[in-house]
Order: C-alpha cells, then sequence, then structure tokens
C-alpha cells in the first residue's frame, strides 16, 4: 500500500507564513496580492489541522511549539525544516525533524 503524503497546515502557522512572507516583499519581488494569492493556494492544497492540546512550553524557542503541536495534533511523521537545531528532544512525539533534502530522499 503506497503512503500518501499530505502537508498540514494551522491558522497559526499560515500567519506566520503571510507575516514572513510580506515583511520580505520586496526581497522575494512579490506584491501583496500575489502573496494573498500564494497563500490562498496553500490553505486550499493542504490539510488544515486544527489544534485542540497544547504541548508548550516543550520546545527552547517557544516560537516553534506550535509547529509541534501541529505535527503532533495531525498524526504527522516529519517535520521538515532548516531549523532542525529547533526542534530537539521531539522523538518522544514519535515525530523527526528533517531537512527537505533529506525528505526528498526519504519519499523517494
Amino acid at each position: 500500500m503506497e503512503e500518501k503524503i499530505t502537508p498540514v497546515i494551522s491558522t497559526v502557522l499560515i500567519f506566520e507564513y503571510e507575516e514572513v512572507l510580506k515583511r520580505n516583499k520586496k526581497l522575494l519581488n512579490l506584491t501583496e496580492d500575489k502573496i494573498d494569492i500564494i497563500l490562498d493556494n496553500i490553505c486550499a492544497l493542504e490539510k488544515v489541522q486544527r489544534i485542540y492540546f497544547l504541548w508548550r512550553p516543550y520546545l527552547n524557542d517557544p516560537k516553534d511549539d506550535h509547529v509541534l503541536e501541529l505535527t503532533v495534533a495531525s498524526n504527522t511523521k516529519f517535520i521538515v525544516t532548516y531549523n532542525i537545531k529547533h526542534f530537539k528532544d521531539i522523538e518522544k512525539f514519535n515525530v523527526k525533524a528533517i531537512l527537505p533534502k533529506k525528505f526528498l530522499e526519504v519519499i523517494k
């Protein structure tokens, strides 16, 4: 049986994406309208997960706790990130933080 890859998003995470994209819109050469379209597409393509149980504070950077909570709530196996060091000791949640390149190798 082939496993599906289902990206998940939460309200908090989409707002974080919006803030980062709009703060860097000149660097990214994007207008606010284009950013809104990108965010709308992310919301349409990804599973929106509600979070009912908070694990915080757990991580060293409290700004990352919502990502761990999203991962646990959605029963996701991986957090795909360039900030692996921010997600130490998450194995007890049956979750692993991996680099995007490594994730692509895993799903091959």
